[in-house]
């Protein structure tokens, strides 16, 4: 039965009503007759029933992305403690979406509810964007009822997590730009302005200075190897994501590198911090155990260092040893959070203790990446300044001494 209704199709009609006015629209049924049967119940005669045309090409427009999730489920969340039902929600999200790759995840999940799978087992059928801490979260709520409630802590948990994505990624946006902009700046200073420049030097007679000879033979080089130059960045970056995503080796050492970095280091730290105790907030609000708990969250930290420190918190309190022992026997975690934890323990409020700890981190996040960026700009724009400006005097030097000499 859930074989079928997955199988289902568009399908684009045209007909009349009671009334005898022209109607049009479209309707998901199993097959064209299905369609038709569909249309006379609710009192349309149907003139023109054909299925809906595919994209060209077999275009599915933009790719799905986290924060889309973050929307559905909010909306989810939203209509669900209204008192929408949970198929009505999912075809309001579904017209309310505008990405078609995301509308029809969406009608495939709930067709799935509506033949009477669970919400989770729907989910977990779409691991790239829900993943097994969603799915568990979902599990919880529909095993004691209280779905709406956790539908609304998992939409606050992606909306935190995916904002302080973009706070990050926002912040390194404009450095990035920016030195991609003085690298192709340079490179063409090198393969085409500083060649006139050296044939004209050439017509001198007279020795250049050592400066102007260094950028000359920069340019030389350039010039002859700018081709594999070009090759050697773009496999140099593929080479070193796939080497992330293969090698757990590497990944650790490129993990371990972005916190010993200074400022850069800081904010890796905080955010891990952040995303730590905001996920392990919420799955202990949510009723999962805390070895489950911490094995999901270890699987959401971000980092390779603290994702084996948090299952090595786990493996402690699993042979009966508080959190807070946990935590401080890592030797990795700020004493801000081990005292809270510590307070959360004995008070029976955890999960509390966890939000606010996570909050004080977001913010703290947020407030050095926007000194980052405030710091970033000036030193970008020196740098920027002495390349170009370095050339460009380099160039023009030959040509004062020529001028002192005469």
């Amino acid at each position: 039965m859930a074989t079928t209704a997955i199988k289902s199709d568009i399908f684009l009609w045209r007909g009349t009503d009671k009334t005898g006015s022209q109607r049009k629209g479209e309707i998901e049924a199993a097959s064209q007759a299905m369609a038709k049967a569909q249309l006379r119940q609710q009192g349309i005669k149907p003139k023109s029933v054909r299925r809906k045309p595919k994209a060209l090409f077999g275009g599915k427009g933009k790719p799905i992305k986290p924060v889309d999730i973050a929307l559905f489920t909010r909306q989810l969340a939203t209509m669900m403690k209204a008192g929408v039902p949970l198929v009505q929600s999912f075809e309001i999200c579904e017209e309310g979406m505008e990405k078609p790759q995301m509308q029809e995840m969406i009608r495939t999940i709930r067709l799935e509810v509506a033949s009477g799978s669970g919400l989770a087992p729907a989910l977990a059928k779409h691991p790239r964007h829900f993943d097994d801490l969603f799915c568990s979260l979902v599990g919880s709520g529909e095993d004691s009822g209280t779905l709406e409630v956790m539908l609304d802590r998992v939409a606050t948990y992606k909306e935190k997590t995916e904002q302080l994505k973009a706070k990050i990624r926002k912040a390194m946006t404009y450095p990035t730009a920016v030195v991609v902009v003085a690298i192709v700046v340079t490179a063409i200073l090198l393969i085409k302005v500083v060649p006139v420049f050296a044939d004209t030097f050439s017509q001198f007679g007279a020795e250049l200075p050592a400066f102007t000879l260094f950028v000359m033979n920069i340019s030389n080089f350039v010039q002859e190897w700018w081709l594999i130059i070009f090759v050697g960045i773009v496999a140099a970056f593929f080479g070193i994501r796939e080497a992330k995503i293969r090698s757990v080796r590497f990944s650790e050492g490129i993990d371990k590198l972005m916190l010993r970095l200074p400022v850069v280091g800081g904010i890796v730290h905080d955010a891990v911090i952040a995303r730590f105790s905001r996920t392990l907030s919420t799955t202990f609000a949510a009723g999962v155990p805390l070895v489950d708990a911490l094995n999901s969250t270890a699987g959401a930290a971000g980092n390779s260092v603290y994702a084996k420190a948090i299952l090595q918190i786990r493996d402690d309190v699993t042979t009966g040893t508080t959190l807070f022992n946990a935590i401080k026997s890592t030797g990795l975690f700020p004493t801000m959070l081990m005292q809270m934890v510590s307070i959360g323990e004995e008070s029976g409020s955890l999960d509390d203790m966890l939000a606010k700890v996570a909050t004080h981190y977001e913010e703290a996040v947020d407030n050095a990446v926007d000194n980052l960026s405030a710091l970033l700009e000036p030193i970008i724009m020196s740098v920027l300044g002495v390349l170009v400006g370095g050339l460009l005097i380099a160039m023009y030097l030959p040509i004062f001494m020529l001028g002192s000499v005469i």
